[in-house]
């Protein structure tokens, strides 16, 4: 056991975790000449596509430090904030962690709530300085500020760079010496943390853990201790690139159990598994449980494929625990699922893969944030609001509370000014504002969720050119003044359109949304008025013309009354028509929303 080293590797998004976890590999001979390619432990094809991690990853090396065998255990993890549940889960089963930071960009905004997020769970950091070989690079000054961060020596922090391979001995060396080896008991009952699992359609479940006390073998009759259900291990083994079978897993180990389990409910993430003839006693303190920050309705195109749309979910919710969902109906829409996603990116990712991976085209509603709203007649009682259309009538509400954010942006002092508009804009408060070093400031803002929700990260992005980087977490709930803006088609209410916003925004994304929908609803063979409506008030209101039959077009000369009877009848069917017509919204109507301001 005491040759056993788990670590983790945490950044900031694009600071080249991946590309150094290849070099690892590469250097402890753990991949062979055929199986090499660029960022080997991103295996699905969009985390390729995007160059982002999306899933953490485990893998075990073996490595040979001054004669002796050691087992090496690296998970690589994701650097985006919408992903850092996953990160709190690598980081529950580690005992140490590589801190890497860009020689070129320095220390941004997720590089801090990774480490602190490590430094909560007792971890030994290593602090690595990346990219050396850029021309950009400033390894003394970036090393200052890792020293400042952290405390260390400038000699703790080692220079490396993933692209060439220079300093890797140097990083194992540290993993092996500064590292603590696991501790536990190897004759206790059985105590196992799972942190992941992952669906596989001919194998059913199989389940990643990390071992605390005593062993696992292989046929041994095991229990989840949060669903109490008992299992005979049919296969145990330890994750090398190929999963590879073995007899017995041993204390402070890392490795995959299948037990033919079908149900997704049946895998909790953070689940103790124990003996069952022998349990132990105590359940392993788990991670925070995940708290969705952003609503969205996932309906599918056609609604006979809701069962199958359904069992999806359950696949993926396996392999991304932090997707929460049930169901809900929409009056336009159909039956689908309302949802809670970490983030933006997250939900197009959740998109994207249900797509992908599973064959089914979903319509995605507008994004929204949890309210607590409360009533007249029982001021105490909280009403939770995911949909708009759970909003208690005006008449009946005393007030309604949303949910507030504490937002760390750092960012180039150029972009002070840009970046301090943009928060205004989006009803932030400024709290804090410290200059890092003369070139990098960090300003603390309050804000609502709800506005960072849309677009405020691609936008944050292109005010700062780039260099800003952005971390919050939540501070609570408060009072604001808030209003359902229902979208009303030809008359009748779109639920799947309607938004809670601020009052004094309303009227301004009202009036966006009217124009953006007028460009995609097709015309018809009538007049469709677009409106947006607080209440029974109407605010914005657009028209989509309709198209018209030339029918006075056999009329040459002659009488006006000729031409106009033509057209009066020609009315007459169009407003009855008009009483009786659909509106068929397209996709890109539900999706426009969300970028308004391009």
């Amino acid at each position: 056991m005491k040759n056993i080293r788990n670590f983790c590797i945490i950044a900031h998004i694009d600071h080249g975790k991946s590309t150094l976890a290849d070099r690892l590999l590469d250097f402890t001979q753990t991949v062979t000449e055929r199986e090499k390619q660029d960022q080997l432990l991103d295996n699905m094809d969009l985390e390729r596509e995007r160059g982002i991690t999306i899933k953490s990853h485990a893998i075990q090396m073996d490595y040979v430090h001054n004669g002796e065998p050691y087992i090496l255990n690296l998970i690589d993890t994701p650097g985006h904030v919408d992903f850092s549940y996953e990160v709190s889960r690598s980081i529950a089963a580690c005992e140490g962690a590589l801190l890497i930071v860009d020689a070129a960009q320095s220390i941004q905004a997720q590089t801090i709530s990774n480490l602190y997020l490590a430094l909560e769970n007792d971890l030994e950091i290593i602090p690595v300085l990346n990219k050396v070989d850029l021309p950009s690079a400033n390894p003394e000054e970036v090393t200052d500020d890792i020293v400042d961060l952290l405390g260390c020596d400038p000699e703790d922090v080692i220079p490396a760079s993933g692209k060439t391979g220079f300093g890797v001995d140097n990083i194992l060396e540290a993993i092996i010496d500064r590292i603590p080896a696991p501790e536990g008991n190897p004759d206790a009952p059985l105590k196992a943390l799972i942190f992941d699992s992952v669906y596989n359609s001919y194998r059913g479940i199989e389940t990643y853990f990390r071992i605390i006390d005593g062993s696992i073998k292989k046929n041994q009759k095991i229990k989840f201790m949060a669903t109490g259900n008992d299992y005979f291990a049919d296969e145990v083994g330890t994750l090398k690139l190929k999963q590879e079978p073995k007899k017995e897993i041993k204390t402070g180990d890392v490795g995959y159990l299948i037990t033919g389990i079908k149900t997704a409910k049946e895998v909790k993430v953070g689940d103790t598994i124990t003996d069952f003839e022998n349990p132990t006693t105590d359940n392993i303190e788990g991670f925070e449980d995940v708290k969705p920050m952003v609503f969205a309705g996932i309906y599918p195109v056609d609604t006979e494929d809701y069962e199958e749309l359904r069992a999806s979910m359950e696949k993926l919710q396996l392999n991304d625990a932090s997707l929460v969902f049930q169901p809900e109906s929409s009056a336009a829409l159909g039956f689908g699922f309302r949802c809670g996603f970490l983030g933006m990116l997250h939900m197009e990712i959740i998109q994207e893969r249900l797509e992908r991976e599973f064959n089914m085209t979903v319509i995605t509603t507008v994004p929204n944030v949890s309210y607590h709203a409360y009533t007249k007649k029982e001021p105490d009682e909280i009403i939770i609001v995911n949909n708009p259309s759970d909003l208690p009538d005006p008449s009946k509400l005393d007030r309604v509370e949303e949910p507030f954010i504490k937002a760390s942006i750092i960012t180039k002092s150029d972009f002070v000014g840009q970046v301090m508009s943009l928060c205004i804009e989006k009803r932030g408060q400024i709290i804090n504002q410290t200059y890092l070093t003369p070139e990098r400031v960090e300003l603390i803002f309050e804000m609502p969720l709800a506005e960072i929700v849309f677009d405020f990260y691609d936008r944050l992005k292109t005010v700062s050119k780039g260099y800003a980087s952005f971390d919050y977490h939540p501070i609570g709930m408060k009072k604001s003044k808030l209003v359902r803006v229902d979208m009303l088609l030809n008359g009748q209410s779109v639920d799947a359109l309607s938004s809670l916003l601020h009052d004094s925004n309303a009227y301004s994304i009202g009036k966006r949304i009217c124009e953006k929908l007028k460009e995609l609803i097709p015309r018809q063979q009538f007049d469709i008025p677009i409106q947006a409506a607080i209440g029974a008030k109407i605010i914005a209101r657009e028209t989509v013309k309709a198209l018209r039959k030339d029918v006075t077009a056999k009329c040459y000369g002659g009488d006006i009354s000729r031409k106009r009877k033509l057209l009066e009848k020609q009315k007459k069917g169009k407003k009855r028509m008009r009483q009786v017509g659909n509106v068929e919204i397209p996709q890109q109507a539900f999706m426009a929303v969300l970028k308004l301001n391009d």
